[in-house]
């Protein structure tokens, strides 16, 4: 069980960042400033669950927790430029951000359903679901 722990706590960690470099990569080209409040409201939440992970992490590894490898930072923002190269909308942008949601959805409700995990590590993982699904509800209309 301990190592299920980890690996789950490992891929909520890298979602949460992936989460948070997204955001980051997008957030110059939003013009729009109640879209640029929620983005920041979201980073925030992703930040949260960060440290939540880091802060219990030791208890089940002396290593730190799984981050986004440099590879797939720069794809992700290789991915972004070039899918905003032409169309900076509020749409454009939401769609992007919407597809990097979903996945962490399905991993993060993967984990929950699948895996055998302690109450604490299972509370930060349906609290990361929760938040995704209610960014989605949130940046759909925007699409």
């Amino acid at each position: 069980m301990k190592e299920e722990n980890i690996n789950a706590l490992d891929e909520i960690h890298k979602g949460a960042c992936m989460g948070k470099d997204a955001i980051s990569f997008v957030l110059d080209k939003v013009e729009d400033e109640e879209l640029k409040e929620i983005l920041n409201t979201q980073y925030d939440d992703y930040s949260k669950i960060a440290k939540q992970v880091e802060e219990i992490y030791p208890k089940y590894n002396d290593d730190k927790p799984h981050e986004t490898n440099m590879m797939n930072k720069a794809m992700t923002w290789y991915g972004i430029e070039m899918k905003t190269f032409s169309d900076k909308s509020n749409s454009k942008i939401a769609e992007l951000l919407l597809n990097g949601i979903n996945m962490g959805i399905i991993e993060g409700r993967k984990i929950l359903n699948n895996k055998k995990i302690d109450k604490e590590v299972n509370r930060i993982i349906s609290q990361y679901v929760s938040m995704q699904e209610k960014s989605v509800e949130i940046l759909k209309k925007y699409l």
